[in-house]
């Protein structure tokens, strides 16, 4: 008789990616990303569910689309996003740019934690979120399953 360990259970999972555009920089980095630049980002949610629904799926992708898309477009697309206490906030506020202020640096790893948490108050059961934020550089973001 076998005995199946807790990590052992099956495990379904669905990833949506999505794209979207953005501008930031990182205020005390050496290189390049120190300057006002732009990226065109791609975020992978990932959601997982130890059983299927009543239609046979785990999420449908539009829901995810619905909640992570709709929330991206409304606050992050096309927008600057900076660190609150980015001296270029108030400037680009006053000549009416769009910004999106975060606590920490906005890297790729900051922007997929804040993502996944958008995701998961939602209700999602958003397992992972891995940012893009080139074609061959991403960030993921991920808690331990309880």
């Amino acid at each position: 008789m076998s005995v199946i360990s807790p990590q052992s259970h099956p495990t379904y999972s669905v990833t949506k990616g999505i794209e979207f555009c953005y501008g930031h920089r990182l205020l005390g980095h050496d290189g390049p990303c120190r300057h006002l630049h732009g990226h065109n980002g791609l975020v992978e949610v990932e959601v997982r569910a130890a059983s299927l629904d009543e239609r046979a799926m785990v999420c449908d992708f539009a829901e995810i689309k619905r909640i992570v898309k709709g929330w991206l477009d409304r606050e992050l697309d096309h927008r600057m996003i900076l660190r609150r206490d980015d001296p270029l906030v108030a400037p680009l506020q006053a000549a009416g740019e769009p910004v999106y202020l975060v606590d920490d640096n906005p890297t790729a790893e900051c922007i997929a934690r804040h993502i996944f948490e958008h995701a998961s108050a939602a209700g999602l059961p958003v397992a992972r979120v891995t940012m893009w934020e080139t074609p061959t550089s991403s960030a993921t973001y991920s808690r331990p399953s309880p």
